[in-house]
């Protein structure tokens, strides 16, 4: 028994690729036909970049802070409850 292979599939899918790679290929030369980037552009990106940088740093270090606390009142907490467990023993 021998199966057909189906040879029409593959060839479809290399038409499908081939025609997206030519779109691509043609939305990037047209990108490039319009020119680079303006200055003022990029450095509006760089600005608003930086920005969302440094907000994202400053929220780093308030989160830093908070963890911190939170730690040390943990650390307070369970050193408590160890005292609290001796007496407890120490009591019988």
């Amino acid at each position: 028994m021998t199966a057909e292979l189906d040879l029409t599939a593959p060839s479809q899918d290399i038409e499908t690729a081939t025609l997206r790679l030519e779109r691509a290929l043609s939305a990037l030369e047209a990108r490039l036909q319009r020119g680079p980037l303006r200055n003022g552009q990029v450095e509006a990106d760089r600005a608003k970049l930086t920005a969302q940088l440094d907000a994202a740093r400053a929220r780093e270090k308030a989160l830093e802070a908070v963890a911190a606390e939170a730690s040390a009142a943990l650390g307070q907490a369970a050193a408590e409850v160890r005292a609290a467990m001796r007496a407890g023993v120490e009591a019988r």
